[in-house]
């Protein structure tokens, strides 16, 4: 069964920086084989888009609220996606989700689009 696992959450202070790591659990999947999207969801909310990459790392996408701080890149040697994510606002705090997909969707920014998903890791921006 394919599970991956975010790490790297925390608490910060606001205009302070966090990198989320997403990895694969188990030794049958490869993370550096498959388009990998970060998404966030606060309570009550639906899921949101916030970042995507191909599986080469040559195409990555993001959503206009995080464009200019956050930054998806992946280091497929380690099997590793990141999220960078600096000058953050309180208005970031929720609980970041990172995907796999079999294949990079043309709405890639649909949380259905996406295969597997980890369990979350909390972000915490105080003012």
């Amino acid at each position: 069964q394919v599970q991956l696992v975010e790490s790297g959450g925390g608490l910060v202070q606001a205009g302070g920086s966090l990198r989320l790591s997403c990895a694969a659990s188990g030794r049958t999947f490869t993370i550096s084989n498959y388009p990998v999207g970060w998404f966030r969801q606060a309570p009550g909310k639906e899921r949101e888009f916030v970042a995507a990459s191909n599986w080469l790392g040559s195409l990555t996408y993001r959503a206009e609220s995080v464009k200019g701080r956050f930054v998806i890149s992946r280091d497929n040697a380690k099997n590793i996606v990141y999220l960078q994510m600096n000058s953050l606002k309180p208005e970031d705090t929720t609980v970041y989700y990172c995907a796999a997909a079999r294949t990079l969707a043309r709405d890639y920014d649909l949380d259905s689009r996406w295969d597997y998903w980890g369990q979350g890791t909390q972000v915490t921006v105080s003012s």
